[in-house]
């Protein structure tokens, strides 16, 4: 069996492939998205490999680390370099002493038997400098003795099916050992940048991601409905995005507590249309946002006709009140084929365990109201409420989201009624939305709930009683732990949840 000589790597470094649409660009065009795509890989690198060095090589870029890395640095900075847009495919090139054409022959065997076994091949040689072979005598060298040690391959100079590339610079032997895929679309930053409406959930993500992908510099926008658990949950998400496909850049997340304004809609909008009249709320918010940001456009992770407040007419109604273009990257998605898009860039994790706040707000909604309908339910509305909630945002950047980690206080939950029989200090609040209460009443085992909706519950939690426990209903159990913490935010920490 032939054994590569035990001569050690000069170098090793890793040869960056274009994403094949910058090639095809003006000159101009090219020249700046790869000024841009090198910048982002130093900066995006720095942390694991100071002082790293990326030249240009027209058709490739070639990154070469300042100092020998360790195992986990190499694994990090590989996975980094897969991640950065603009992208096409990452190679890891290694420089050998070259000592002859059969020790070159004994180290390309073991890089490609396994990748070559029943699949037609050619080898390419590039040479440069004197040596006592051609280009063409050392490829058919090396042709023969993979040939010869791979079984079921062949040699084809026309179709091949893989080309094995080798280099030869004077008396340095340059092997591909491992090629990786990278991300793909254009350097980010090159398309300008927008602020994405980010919930944490499966879709806003997604969405974020694909404009990231394709050159656009990404600043986030959250709007708080459930509290301090609903922000931490969504800032662990969006510190994710950007450490895994951002972080050559700075940009900000700012949190607007909606809570007021959800409040709001509940007490003066009717229940069908409620969602979007949200929608629109949350759009005039992040329009006012982006006009302080002087940022052009705004992303969401709408997809058409998923939940009811996409459906194309309220799509239209919802776009009315923005002074900024709406992208939206899913609207053509599959719920399916998001979800997949959510586990590749490790976002589904998150959005498993984050309860879906919008849908708790509207009830048996309208999806195809009149522009008059919305226009009337929301000449009730005390925009006082919005003004307050863009007034009281605050703006983080998004390196430092993970800064202060809060720990959430343990909510009690209850759902056994013998238990609830058997104490005397708890009180059932049910939270319900009157039309929702009224509709399904809620049955006690001994007397009768208090009934305070969740809209009004922050207000009048202080009037209570001390020395007695609340235990706080809904349906489903999110409206319920969500104000459960927004009281225990405030020192109310006499507050749970009962699942009937």
């Amino acid at each position: 069996m032939m054994r590569p000589p035990a001569n050690v790597i000069r170098s090793m470094r890793y040869r960056v492939k274009l994403f094949p649409e910058i090639t095809i660009k003006s000159r101009p065009v090219r020249q700046e998205m790869v000024r841009c795509l090198r910048t982002n890989i130093r900066n995006a690198l720095e942390r694991i490999s100071p002082g790293v060095s990326v030249a240009d090589c027209w058709d490739a870029l070639e990154v070469r680390p300042h100092h020998t890395l360790d195992a986990a640095d190499q694994e990090a900075l590989e996975a980094s370099l897969t991640r950065i847009s603009g992208i096409h495919e990452v190679q890891v090139v290694e420089t050998h002493d070259f000592v002859g054409i059969d020790e070159a022959a004994a180290r390309l065997v073991p890089l490609w038997r396994d990748a070559l076994a029943g699949r037609r091949f050619r080898v390419r040689v590039k040479r440069r400098g004197r040596h006592a072979f051609s280009s063409e005598e050392l490829e058919r060298h090396l042709g023969r003795v993979l040939l010869e040690t791979t079984e079921g391959a062949s040699v084809d100079l026309k179709r091949p099916d893989i080309e094995v590339r080798v280099e030869l610079k004077d008396d340095r032997l340059v092997l591909v050992t491992r090629r990786l895929p990278g991300l793909g679309g254009y350097p980010l930053g090159t398309q300008g940048q927008a602020i994405a409406l980010i919930s944490g959930g499966y879709d806003s993500p997604v969405a974020a991601w694909q404009l990231l992908r394709r050159g656009l510099k990404t600043h986030f926008v959250f709007f708080n409905l459930g509290g301090p658990a609903h922000e931490q949950g969504v800032r662990e998400v969006v510190h994710h995005l950007w450490q895994r496909y951002s972080a050559s850049h700075r940009v900000n997340f700012i949190s607007v507590p909606f809570e007021g304004v959800v409040n709001e809609i509940q007490r003066s909008v009717p229940a069908g249309l409620a969602g979007v009249v949200l929608k629109r709320m949350m759009l005039r918010a992040a329009n006012r946002v982006a006009a302080r940001a002087r940022i052009p456009a705004l992303i969401t992770g709408d997809a058409l006709a998923q939940v009811s407040s996409q459906s194309l007419t309220n799509l239209g109604l919802i776009d009315a009140v923005s002074e900024r273009p709406i992208l939206r990257p899913l609207i053509a998605s599959d719920k399916q084929a998001i979800i997949a898009d959510a586990r590749h860039i490790d976002t589904a994790r998150f959005a498993e365990r984050m309860p879906e706040y919008c849908g708790v707000i509207s009830k048996r909604p309208n999806v195809r109201p009149s522009a008059g309908k919305i226009e009337r339910a929301e000449a009730s509305f005390d925009f006082a409420e919005l003004d307050a909630a863009v007034s009281g945002s605050t703006l983080t950047r998004v390196d430092r989201l993970l800064d202060v980690a809060r720990t959430l206080p343990d909510i009690p939950e209850l759902d056994s009624r013998e238990a609830l029989s058997s104490s005397d200090d708890i009180t059932v609040i049910d939270i319900r939305h009157p039309e929702e209460r009224d509709a399904q009443p809620l049955e006690l085992p001994r007397g009768r709930p208090l009934a305070i909706p969740f809209f009004e519950l922050m207000e009048r939690a202080e009037t209570l009683p001390r020395d007695r426990r609340y235990l706080l209903y809904c349906t489903q159990g999110r409206m319920s732990r969500m104000q459960a913490l927004q009281l225990a935010d405030k020192g109310l920490t006499q507050f749970g949840v009962y699942h009937a």
